[in-house]
């Protein structure tokens, strides 16, 4: 068995997740900060600047500091990011998330279809047994695209982020091993 760090590729039908490399810079580049994007990480439309080269250079490092942080590739473009976060090979558990970036790929299952290949590699490969997920209220999008991945919501978190001058609820999701090999 391996101990789950290591860069692996996930394929599926027609998606890649690959392990972010320094040759993605400009790809990150060009697709750029949408408000209606950046929004749904809990950023302010007023707060949301255009990406620059250090931004996307800031972002990139991140991901390829994380042995568990994927590009997701269609069709040998990146259009988004998918992580595990907070992997704690004690308990078994870590959190996950994900971001479409193009705007125009919003709605298609690019991140249904990610988060199915991440979860099949964490509780097989790296035998997890809990991936949690902190989602805005208002997310409601990527909220039916974790149910429909299985996850169930598990409670919220009151006012617990400042989003355009007001306050909005963070919904906790869960999904458990037993869970995923059921479905």
């Amino acid at each position: 068995m391996d101990d789950g760090a290591g860069m692996v590729n996930l394929t599926g039908r027609n998606i890649e997740l690959r392990p972010a490399s320094s040759a993605d810079l400009d790809a990150r580049l060009s697709l750029g900060n949408h408000a209606d994007i950046i929004e749904m990480f809990g950023v302010s439309r007023s707060d949301v600047r255009p990406l620059t080269r250090e931004g996307a250079s800031q972002w990139l490092q991140k991901l390829i500091g994380n042995p568990t942080a994927w590009v997701i590739d269609v069709h040998g473009r990146l259009v988004g990011e998918i992580r595990l976060d907070n992997l704690d090979l004690h308990d078994r558990r870590a959190t996950m998330a994900v971001g479409i970036f193009d705007p125009q790929l919003l709605g298609k299952g690019l991140g249904s279809a990610s988060i199915r290949l991440v979860l099949e590699h964490a509780f097989t490969h790296l035998q997890l047994h809990r991936i949690g997920i902190r989602v805005l209220a208002y997310n409601t999008r990527a909220i039916r695209a974790y149910e429909k991945c299985g996850f169930v919501q598990e409670g919220r978190e009151r006012e617990a982020a400042f989003v355009n001058d007001v306050w909005h609820d963070d919904v906790m999701m869960g999904l458990l091993e037993t869970e995923h090999q059921g479905s």
